[in-house]
């Protein structure tokens, strides 16, 4: 009994083999061949790639029924004290000037406003509204011409390669519309689970708004309505013992391969050598 009968690697003397130079231009090819699949797979490996999935949404997880919303607009000829971003929706929400994570910047030497918000709003239908409202005294003909900087649903997207409207009205003018009219945006999407972005499709119109007294009251509308349907991305890395199966099948492929083509040759070269010397029949 000895040791060595469990070694299935047996090893040729070298004096027992035969290099030639066909094997020499097989073996660097093969070794050239095996870098190249190597790197690849490696390339493989590091990249991420970005899987999605249909299914439908519950309101009340992960989330809690909330949608985080950031708005960016300026609005070059209404003052800031009577700027306001109102917030209203099917579940009863009333907010008339809501304050909370929001700023306001002058402009044009205080004649203009940069109004920027931060806020959240439930999965339900609803709308948002920059307008006068919430203002102390209703001025008479207010000028709710504005440019739209930022408008997005959701978290920032980590990832650049999920195709969407994430900030679609971003740079819209609305400077030369009617000064004394309403501007309404109408949005329907689909919740992005995981990354917590949007797909929001906007449909822009100016109308004219009236109030219970027939008063015109201009305002800046975005009407969001949502599907049950959620597009969840899940960014997903290929794993480990998937690239070392990937490496082991490639080297052991084409050292295969190789040694077959390289027989195959050494075979016929030998075969056509006894041909040539008349010891083949």
């Amino acid at each position: 009994f000895s040791s060595f009968r469990f070694d299935i690697y047996r090893k040729v003397p070298k004096d027992l083999t035969q290099p030639t130079y066909t094997g020499a231009i097989i073996s660097v090819c093969c070794c050239l061949f095996i870098l190249f699949l190597f790197l690849s797979e490696l390339t493989g490996f590091i990249a991420t790639e970005i899987v999605n999935e249909l299914y439908v949404d519950d309101p009340d997880k992960d989330s809690g029924g909330k949608i985080e919303v950031n708005l960016n607009i300026s609005l070059p000829n209404l003052h800031c004290e009577l700027v306001g971003l109102d917030i209203q929706d099917e579940m009863g929400r009333h907010e008339v000037g809501h304050i909370d994570n929001s700023m306001k910047i002058p402009l044009n030497n205080g004649d203009g406003c940069r109004f920027e918000g931060h806020f959240s709003i439930n999965k339900v239908p609803g709308n948002f509204h920059v307008s006068t409202h919430s203002a102390t005294a209703q001025p008479q003909n207010p000028d709710m011409t504005h440019v739209i900087h930022k408008l997005s649903f959701g978290d920032k997207l980590q990832v650049h390669n999920v195709h969407g409207a994430f900030n679609a009205l971003e740079g819209a003018d609305k400077l030369s519309s009617n000064r004394g009219g309403s501007f309404m945006a109408d949005t329907l999407w689909d919740e992005v689970a995981h990354t917590l972005c949007h797909f929001p499709l906007f449909f822009p119109q100016e109308y004219v708004a009236y109030s219970h007294t027939g008063r015109i009251i201009p305002a800046i509308w975005f009407r969001y309505d949502l599907s049950p349907i959620t597009v969840k991305y899940t960014e997903r890395r290929q794993p480990l013992y998937r690239f070392i199966t990937s490496i082991c099948a490639i080297i052991g492929g084409t050292f295969t391969v190789a040694g077959i083509l390289d027989s195959c040759i050494f075979t016929a070269s030998e075969a056509w050598k006894k041909i040539q010397l008349g010891k083949m029949q």
